[in-house]
């Protein structure tokens, strides 16, 4: 077999795909102006960790303090509309479109299909696509375009 674009071998792009498991990583992207070739390595999707259980490192509260909003981040406020709640996988900055000049991906009322790319979330200088999980109709966008998000942090309602 003969060499592929960017003069890798095939036990090359193995160990490309070997760091991006290793590294927890989204994506690794190699691009090639010369010859106009793009070669993208993706990782699976890997389910999210467990949640922990309560109190498991908390820190003893205080007495009478008020428990931040963090701290219960099942509790639901009342002007969420029902849904599903589609919460960021990674830690990193959520983007609402593929570029600054293109539209964003969704707005609230689109109808979406699980699987359309809904996101993008760049973390350690990496794109990262977030696919819907559901069939629905965008109720409510809780980010706007440029904020940091955190790990299982609620992003979008889809109902």
């Amino acid at each position: 077999m003969g060499t592929l674009p960017f003069d890798l071998e095939i036990e090359d792009i193995a160990a490309l795909a070997d760091l991006i498991n290793e590294k927890n990583l989204g994506e690794i992207c190699l691009e090639d102006d010369d010859i106009g070739a793009k070669l993208v390595i993706k990782s699976r999707p890997v389910p999210p960790p467990p949640p922990m259980q309560a109190g498991a490192f908390a820190a003893p509260m205080a007495a009478g303090a008020p428990a931040s909003p963090a701290a219960s981040p099942e509790s639901k406020p009342a002007s969420l509309p029902e849904g599903e709640t589609v919460r960021s996988p990674i830690v990193g900055t959520y983007y609402s479109s593929p570029a600054p000049d293109k539209p964003p991906f969704v707005q609230v009322g689109q109808k979406v299909k699980k699987g359309d790319i809904i996101m993008i979330i760049e973390s350690m200088k990496i794109m990262n696509e977030i696919p819907c999980p559901v069939d629905g109709t965008v109720k409510k966008l809780l980010v706007k375009n440029g904020d940091a998000v955190e790990f299982d942090q609620p992003v979008m309602i889809i109902g």
